[in-house]
């Protein structure tokens, strides 16, 4: 049966500290403490004199001071895994959590998951290729030497990196080493901690060259795994579940997310608030409790992106002044068809441009797949397409030689609406209002990955009824653009309004409208 040894990482709230810890221990495993050398000696005092009696304890010889992004976590990191392996010889694993960090699965489960598979859990992608740093500094963190915090200094520390990129000082990354970067968050085996530490008391000049990285807890451990650990025995993971808001900044968890947080597949999850006293008594009594296998649904980073987006509608990506687009001129039409159904919509694009003669594209700026003809690499995908969607435009009407163009938008990109306005061309709406029933709204919730075979009822019903709220709100959001030639084509709508409202949106002969109005299939999903 696997033993696990928590490395734990605190710095403050001796209280919650001792009850995680005891937690932890109730259930077999061990925990080794390093509390930061900035905390407060006062709570460090009675933080070792709680756990005293208890032998699955036991505290770093020595205190680091430690600042975010610096080579000082991963040495407390090292402090806090030799304490473990010189005082727990039974531990089969070593965990690095946080004193944010609480269990979301049983205890035996965690130990039974561990027992089942042979592997380390680290998160472990290629720094370059992986595509795991979305912004700020890259190479940089690796080939300048950076010697202050980021955070106390923030002017010198960039100083600093521009006095070396000026004077050429960029060093050579190891060349034995393939770089690899993921989250600080791991589980690995006993072995492969005692390799890593091994490797590093032998290779001084490796630990030099991590010593002066930017953010080195995010590329040591995963870098040095992967370099002494065959691929087939590394899961490239994290067992801690956590989330980042587009800010950078750890997203918190509350009492309302117990749910949420034991459907993951994940073992722990960071960062659990410190006022959610009755999520972390849950979760405790949760690790307490006998194996099982708890349902797994694994939506949380999708519902999480869902709903975050859902207060910022058109409210981050206008466009700046300097990037107001050419017009396309007054003898061009753009006829956009407006549907969330998207099946919907591209039968319909194709139906109206084959009665008018005249080209139809699919969601061009919404779906990657949409056909296009060749127009120089800038049809090719789908970011470039939205990036320049005026000359993308403007190199269909050339290509084809068309005065008019039918294309299809979903309704959740206004912006794109209001930009076509801007282009002088003249720009005729076809809202098409389907019918949204709960099969709908439930295969939308799985395509967007919020829902799985295994989320709870009532979670899909709230889930249904703020996806039935998102659209009605993109129709109203619609109306309020105030747009000059908006027509409506309505499910519930007899066949001959909607001719007059295929008429209007096209200009084509009422009994071709009609013969399009009254097709069986007009509005099947």
């Amino acid at each position: 049966m696997a033993k696990i040894a928590y490395l734990l990482l605190c710095h403050k709230s001796p209280s919650e500290i001792i009850r995680q810890v005891e937690t932890l221990t109730a259930e077999g495993d061990y925990v080794a403490i390093h509390f930061d050398a900035h905390g407060d000696r006062a709570e460090f005092d009675r933080l070792r004199v709680a756990l005293h009696g208890n032998p699955a304890v036991a505290f770093t010889p020595r205190r680091i001071r430690c600042g975010w992004g610096e080579w000082s976590l991963v040495r407390a990191s090292i402090e806090a895994a030799r304490t473990a392996l010189d005082a727990f010889p039974k531990a089969s694993h070593l965990y690095l959590i946080s004193g944010d960090c609480r269990p979301i699965k049983p205890a035996r489960t965690i130990h039974r998951l561990l027992d089942s598979r042979d592997v380390d859990l680290i998160e472990s992608v290629d720094y370059v290729a992986g595509g795991w740093i979305k912004t700020g500094m890259r190479e940089e963190r690796l080939i300048y030497r950076h010697l202050v915090n980021e955070r106390r200094y923030k002017w010198l520390f960039y100083t600093l990196i521009e006095l070396q990129r000026r004077l050429g000082l960029a060093r050579r990354i190891p060349p034995e080493l393939d770089m690899m970067i993921g989250s600080q968050w791991w589980c690995l085996r006993r072995r492969t901690v005692e390799a890593v530490l091994e490797f590093a008391a032998q290779r001084r000049d490796i630990v030099r060259f991590f010593r002066t990285t930017w953010i080195p807890d995010e590329t040591f451990f995963q870098t040095l795994v992967r370099h002494l650990v065959p691929g087939n025995q590394i899961v490239s993971r994290p067992p801690t579940f956590l989330l980042f808001s587009d800010y950078g900044m750890p997203v918190t968890f509350h009492n309302d997310h117990y749910d949420l947080l034991v459907a993951q597949d994940y073992l722990f999850a960071r960062k659990i608030s410190p006022e959610a006293a009755e999520l972390k008594a849950r979760l405790a009594a949760l690790h307490a409790a006998p194996d099982q296998d708890l349902p797994v649904s694994d939506d949380g980073r999708a519902l999480y992106a869902f709903l975050a987006s859902r207060g910022r509608v058109g409210a981050r990506h206008g466009a700046r002044f300097w990037q107001r687009p050419a017009g396309l001129g007054a003898r061009h039409d753009v006829l956009a068809v407006v549907c969330k159904k998207w099946d919907v919509g591209k039968r319909l694009a194709q139906q109206l441009g084959q009665a008018a003669g005249i080209p139809a594209y699919g969601y061009l700026f919404n779906e990657e797949a949409t056909p296009l003809p060749d127009l120089g690499g800038i049809q090719t995908g789908l970011e470039k397409r939205r990036r320049h969607a005026p000359a993308l435009l403007q190199l269909l009407f050339d290509e084809t030689g068309a005065q008019r163009l039918v294309i299809c938008l979903d309704p959740g990109d206004p912006d794109r609406l209001a930009q076509l306005r801007t282009l002088g061309a003249g720009l005729r709406v076809l809202n098409v209002a389907c019918r949204y029933d709960t099969p709908y709204l439930q295969g939308h919730a799985r395509r967007m990955g919020l829902v799985s075979r295994t989320t709870p009822p009532e979670r899909q019903a709230m889930l249904e009824r703020l996806i039935r709220e998102q659209i009605e709100g993109e129709t109203a959001r619609l109306a309020e653009l105030g747009l000059p030639r908006l027509a409506h084509l309505r499910e519930t709508a007899p066949a001959p309004v909607n001719a007059q409202a295929l008429t209007e949106f096209l200009a084509i002969a009422p009994d071709a409208a009609l013969s399009i109005a009254r097709t069986p299939t007009l509005f099947a999903d």
